[in-house]
């Protein structure tokens, strides 16, 4: 197994795979030389990513909170929704996907996806927009409106007076904690987030930056965040993926302090700025290093 020794120090840095000792958890997630080519030996045939290799520990309650920046076009959603078993991204073209230790076949409710559009369903109440995975499963009514309500409230909606609303009564910030109500229910153990807070205002999206790192050191869950926004990837993050242009491949696993203060308040650390700093610079060299197509 693959084991990741993080080098101590206060900017990001980048780290060093291993070896890990035999008979050890499986990896919670594992990515083997991972590629995706869409329309393969056609004209519109198109490679998302190109042998992505990385490896995630299944360390005894502890989620590792892994944020993913990247140029866009370059394959970050592919490399999640890969892991979701979600068509078309999946499956692979050719290396392996291994979640728990087992290859992937299909989306399951151990892997829970929050996506940047919110994804609520319009006919249906608040409550019922997150009760919804628990109706699935044939969760008795009493029993998954009860647990709704208890995350409703986690999010920090009130279970009275928003429970009846329906989405379109919703504020963005709103409809992002009923998104992210409705994945954690399910008490997940990956979570994949797809820009979640990218359409929110700055102050909102620090408010649900907090509320994250609440409710994933409460359910000690894996999450992968793509994000755009550089300071969000190093305050979130215990790892930083870097990926490169379009092939995407991961060309820097940076270590970041993890996230021991409220949002608005360590980000205006000098210390948390240097960091920002560093990881804006390498994104840059990627961008000044991209092939010029233009005619």
């Amino acid at each position: 197994m693959a084991k990741i020794e993080l080098t101590a120090s206060e900017q990001p840095c980048e780290l060093k795979v291993a070896v890990a000792p035999a008979g050890g958890q499986p990896l919670v997630v594992d990515f083997r030389r991972v590629t995706k080519t869409f329309d393969a030996g056609t004209p519109r045939e198109f490679t998302a990513i190109r042998e992505v290799t990385f490896a995630v520990e299944n360390i005894p309650n502890i989620g590792e909170f892994i944020g993913v920046l990247g140029p866009s076009g370059c394959g970050k959603s592919t490399m999640l929704r890969l892991i979701a078993g979600l068509a078309p991204q999946f499956p692979a073209t050719s290396g392996t996907v291994l979640v728990h230790g087992e290859p992937v076949v299909e989306p399951g409710p151990d892997r829970g996806f929050v996506f940047q559009d919110y994804a609520n369903f319009p006919h249906r109440t608040v409550l019922d927009n997150v009760a919804f995975g628990l109706e699935c499963q044939q969760v008795p009514e009493n029993d998954r409106r009860e647990r709704a309500r208890e995350w409703l409230a986690k999010v920090g909606l009130d279970p009275k007076k928003d429970a009846n609303k329906y989405p379109h009564q919703l504020s963005g910030g709103m409809h992002q904690r009923v998104a992210i109500a409705r994945t954690l229910i399910m008490h997940p153990r990956i979570i994949l987030m797809d820009e979640p807070f990218g359409a929110l205002d700055p102050t909102t999206r620090q408010r649900m930056q907090d509320l994250l790192v609440a409710l994933w050191r409460e359910l000690e869950a894996t999450v992968f965040f793509i994000t755009h926004d550089v300071p969000e990837a190093v305050y979130l993050g215990d790892r930083v993926f870097i990926f490169s242009p379009s092939p995407g491949t991961i060309v820097h696993q940076l270590a970041v302090a993890p996230p021991d203060r409220p949002a608005r308040e360590m980000q205006a650390e000098p210390a948390f700025l240097a960091s920002v700093r560093q990881v804006r610079s390498l994104l840059e060299q990627l961008e000044d290093a991209k092939p010029n197509t233009s005619s």
